[in-house]
C-alpha cells in the first residue's frame, strides 16, 4: 500500500495495479492509485513507485479490499503517470494465468506479471510505442489454402482422436514417427475452424527453434502470410521480443513458436497449445519464479478452453502416469488421453543398440576398437556419425601428480574445466575464468595434466584417429566437428554449424545433449554414447529417467531417412560404451522399450512415495557459511511446527542438507525438502509459511537469500 502521507488526496477513480515488487517487500500484491478516468483491468499503465516511474498492470479489484490509510485519516493516493495507449487490455485469461502461477509457485503477483511482459515496454515513451504499433499494420494475408499431405495410418488415427475429444493428449511417438506432422495438421485445423484462432508451439530449447520455424513457415506462410508466425525466446533482442509479443497480443500472429517464456504470451484467441519434447527439464525455469511451462500449458488450456497436445518419444513419468489407460483396478485411468505412434515414417527401422562392455576393452581406451572400426567403415562409405558426450570442455580438471593439486574453482565447490582451444580454465557454475598455469601453483611442478574427457578432447582425439580415413566417393579426408555451448556462443553460429552437417560437410559430429534431440539429420546412420554411466548412480531420483530419455533421443538421430539407409545397405546403429552392461536401464534401451522402463521406475517411485505419487517443494537458503544457511532452514521448520501451520500434519519436512555443488560464487547453499501426498496441503502450508520465513530472515546474519521451488526437477 502507498504510505498515507505520500501525496494530497486526488479525487477520481481508484485503480488496483500490479507492479514488480518482490514478495518480501510487504507492499502487498496490488498497489492503489488514483485515475481521473476509469480504466478496465488489464490496462498497461505507468505509475510512480517511490522515486521511480514503473510499468504496471491494472488488476481486478481484490475480493477483500484493504484500507489505504489508517482509520480516521483521509485516503491519499498518488495518481497514475500515464496509460500505454494503443495496446488493448490484457484479458482475464492472461490475468488468471499469472495469478495462478504466482500463487502456485509462491511468488508476488506483480513480479510474475511484469516478468511476463517484454522488457522494452518499460522503457519506451509514448511516441516510440506509437511508431512500433504503426509498424504492426500488416498486409492482407494471401488467399491460398493450407497445404494438405498424406498421413500414415498411425498419424491418421492420432489426428482423428484429437479432433474427436477435448484432451489433453499425450502423443507418445517414437523418434521419426511423424509427431511434427500431427502437430501441424492440428494447428491447420484449429486455424481453419476459426478465423481469429491462434496456436502456441512450445519447444524446450532455443537451438530447436530454427529448424521447426522453417518447417512451420513453409507450411503456413503461403496461406497466412509470413507475418502470421512469430517466435519468442530469450535469445531475441528486446525490439524483436516486443514485436512478437505485440503481434500475438493483437491477434496479428496466428502461430507463436517459443521456449518456456512463451507460455506467458498474451493471445487474442488461443485455440491450441503444443508442447514438443514435453519431458524436457528445460521447461522448468531455474531463476525467479520457478514455473514449469508444460504444467502451466495444461492449466492454461483447461482454463481457456484450448486443446493441449503434449508430445514425446520418452514422456515424463508424470505425464505417462497421468495418461494411463483405465483398468479393472483403476477404472478412471489418467487425466490425459494417450495416443501411440510406434512406427517410423517410411518403415525405417529404429537403430540396433549395441552395448560395449568397457571392462573387456584395452585399458584407457576412449573408443572401443569395435566402435572405432564401425565409425571408420561408415565414414568411408560417406555416411555420417554422431558421438554424444554430455560434458563440454577439454577435460573436467587439471591435476598435478606430484602434490595432487587440482584446478578447483576459487569461488565454488567444483572444478574449473580445462578448455584447450583458448588455454583457459573456466567454472561452468559461476563463470570464473583464468589462464592455464605454466606449472603447478602449489608445488611448481611443470608436469600438470588433464584428467577425464570433455567434447573438445573427444573431437581432437577422434580427428587424430580418423586422419587417414578417406571418404568415398569424394576421395577426401574425413572431417570431425563439434557442437556444444562453447562453439555456439556467437549469434548464428549454431545455424551455420547445423547447415554444414546437413550439407554433408561433416562426417563425424561430436556434441553434448543439445544435438541429441529434435534435429532431423538425414545422413546419420550411427550414434555412439561414450560415457553415459554417471547418471546411473546419481543422488537425483530423476537421473535414470533423464538418461534413458537422452539416449533414446540420441538413438533417434540415426537412420531417419529410410531410403538413404536402404541405399547404403547397412541398418542404423547406436553404440553404447558402459562399465555396467547388465544394468536394467540399458536392457530396456536395447529393446527401445520405454513402457517397460517407465513401469519399473513408477513401481520404484510408488514404493518410495516419490513423484508422481507425492508432491514436493524445496526451500533453498544461500548464505556466507553453510552453518548459517542450515540454521535458517532449521529455525524456519521449527517455527512452522510451533505455529502449527495449516497442512503441517500432511507435510513431511526433511532435515536441511548442502546442495550437491555446495558453494557457488563464494556463497554456500543448503536446501530442505518438503514432501506430501496432498498437493492442497503442501500449497496451504507453503502459503502460510511465507510470513514465518520473512520474519526469520533478520535473525540470521550472513543469510544472502532464500527461495521456494515448487515441483523441483533436480534434488
Amino acid at each position: 500500500m502507498n504510505p498515507p502521507d505520500a501525496l494530497p488526496t486526488i479525487s477520481g477513480h481508484v485503480l488496483h495495479v500490479a507492479v514488480s515488487t518482490p514478495m518480501h517487500s510487504q507492499l502487498g500484491d496490488l498497489l492503489s492509485y488514483a485515475s481521473s478516468t476509469p480504466l478496465p483491468p488489464g490496462t498497461l499503465v505507468r505509475v510512480p513507485l517511490g522515486a521511480r516511474e514503473v510499468l504496471g498492470v491494472v488488476w481486478d479489484a481484490p475480493s477483500q479490499p484493504q484500507p489505504v490509510a489508517a482509520p480516521g485519516r483521509p485516503v491519499q493516493l498518488r495518481a497514475i503517470a500515464g496509460v500505454l495507449e494503443g495496446i488493448a487490455p490484457l484479458d482475464q485469461h492472461w490475468r488468471r494465468l499469472v495469478a495462478f502461477a504466482a500463487r502456485y509457485y509462491q511468488r508476488a503477483l506483480g513480479e510474475v506479471a511484469l516478468a511476463a511482459l517484454p522488457p522494452q515496454l518499460r522503457d519506451l515513451d509514448a511516441g516510440q510505442l506509437q511508431r512500433r504499433l504503426r509498424r504492426m499494420q500488416s498486409a492482407p494475408a494471401p488467399e491460398n489454402a493450407i497445404e494438405k499431405i498424406a498421413y500414415s495410418a498411425e498419424q491418421a488415427r492420432a489426428i482423428a482422436e484429437i479432433e474427436a475429444h477435448p484432451g489433453p493428449f499425450l502423443l507418445f511417438g517414437s523418434t521419426g514417427s511423424g509427431k511434427t506432422e500431427v502437430y501441424l495438421h492440428c494447428i491447420a485445423q484449429a486455424l481453419m475452424a476459426e478465423p481469429a484462432a491462434q496456436a502456441l508451439i512450445l519447444v524446450p530449447e532455443i537451438n530447436l527453434t530454427p529448424q521447426l520455424e522453417a518447417r512451420v513457415r513453409a507450411r503456413f506462410a503461403p496461406a497466412l502470410g509470413d507475418a502470421a508466425l512469430v517466435t519468442m525466446h530469450s535469445g531475441m533482442t528486446p525490439a524483436q521480443r516486443l514485436k512478437s509479443w505485440l503481434a500475438a497480443h493483437s491477434g496479428a500472429a496466428r502461430i507463436v513458436l517459443g521456449t518456456r517464456m512463451a507460455i506467458f504470451a498474451s493471445f487474442a484467441s488461443l485455440a491450441l497449445i503444443v508442447v514438443d519434447e514435453e519431458h524436457d527439464a528445460s521447461y522448468k525455469q531455474q531463476e525467479g519464479a520457478r514455473y514449469n511451462a508444460r504444467d502451466l500449458a495444461l492449466w492454461r488450456g483447461r482454463e481457456q478452453g484450448a486443446k493441449v497436445l503434449l508430445g514425446s518419444a520418452t514422456p515424463s513419468l508424470e505425464s505417462w502416469h497421468a495418461s494411463r489407460p483405465p483398468t479393472a483396478d483403476d477404472p478412471q485411468g489418467g487425466r490425459y488421453q494417450r495416443l501411440h505412434m510406434p512406427s517410423r515414417i517410411g518403415a525405417g527401422a529404429l537403430p540396433r543398440v549395441r552395448i560395449v562392455d568397457m571392462g573387456q576393452q584395452p585399458r584407457r581406451a576412449i573408443f572401443a576398437p569395435p566402435l572405432l572400426a564401425a565409425i571408420t567403415e561408415r565414414v568411408q562409405r560417406g555416411e555420417q556419425c554422431l558421438v554424444l558426450l554430455n560434458r563440454r570442455g577439454f577435460a573436467p580438471v587439471l591435476h598435478c601428480h606430484a602434490c595432487s593439486w587440482k584446478s578447483d574453482c576459487p569461488h565454488c565447490s567444483a572444478h574449473q574445466v580445462f578448455h584447450k582451444m583458448d588455454r583457459s580454465l573456466r567454472c561452468h557454475h559461476c563463470g570464473a575464468a583464468s589462464r592455464v598455469p605454466r606449472a603447478c601453483p602449489a608445488c611448481g611442478n611443470p608436469d600438470i595434466a588433464p584428467i577425464g574427457r570433455g567434447t573438445e578432447q573427444l573431437e581432437e582425439h577422434l580427428a587424430a584417429l580418423l586422419r587417414n580415413v578417406i571418404v568415398e566417393p569424394q576421395g577426401r579426408a574425413a572431417r570431425v566437428a563439434r557442437i556444444d555451448a562453447d562453439t555456439t556462443r556467437a549469434r548464428g553460429a549454431l545455424e551455420e554449424q547445423l547447415a554444414q552437417v546437413h550439407a554433408g560437410e561433416v562426417d563425424v559430429l561430436v556434441g553434448t545433449q543439445m544435438i541429441a534431440k529434435g534435429h532431423d539429420f538425414r545422413r546419420i546412420t550411427l550414434v555412439a554414447a561414450v560415457q553415459p554411466d554417471g547418471a546411473l548412480f546419481s543422488s537425483d531420483f530423476r537421473a535414470p529417467e533423464r538418461l534413458f530419455a537422452l539416449l533414446m533421443q540420441a538413438a533417434g538421430r540415426a537412420g531417419r531417412d529410410a531410403g538413404y539407409v536402404a541405399a547404403q545397405g547397412q541398418p542404423p546403429e547406436m553404440w553404447l560404451q558402459t562399465w555396467h552392461p547388465e544394468h536394467p536401464l540399458y536392457a530396456a534401451l536395447r529393446r527401445h522399450d520405454w513402457p517397460a522402463f517407465a513401469a519399473q521406475q513408477l513401481a520404484e517411485r510408488l514404493g518410495a512415495g516419490m513423484p508422481p505419487f507425492a508432491h514436493q517443494a524445496l526451500i533453498r537458503a544461500d548464505a556466507k557459511s553453510q552453518e548459517v544457511a542450515q540454521a535458517f532452514l532449521s529455525a524456519a521448520a521449527d517455527a512452522a511446527r510451533t505455529a502449527a501451520l495449516p497442512g503441517l500434519e500432511l507435510v513431511h519436512l526433511y532435515p536441511p542438507v548442502p546442495l550437491a555443488v555446495q558453494r557457488v560464487a563464494g556463497v554456500e547453499r543448503a536446501q530442505m525438502l518438503l514432501e506430501s501426498a496432498s498437493r492442497p496441503a503442501l500449497q496451504a502450508f507453503l502459503a502460510a509459511w511465507q510470513a514465518l520465513l520473512h520474519a526469520e530472515r533478520p535473525r540470521h546474519r550472513g543469510l544472502v537469500r532464500w527461495l521456494v521451488d515448487v515441483d523441483p526437477q533436480a534434488i
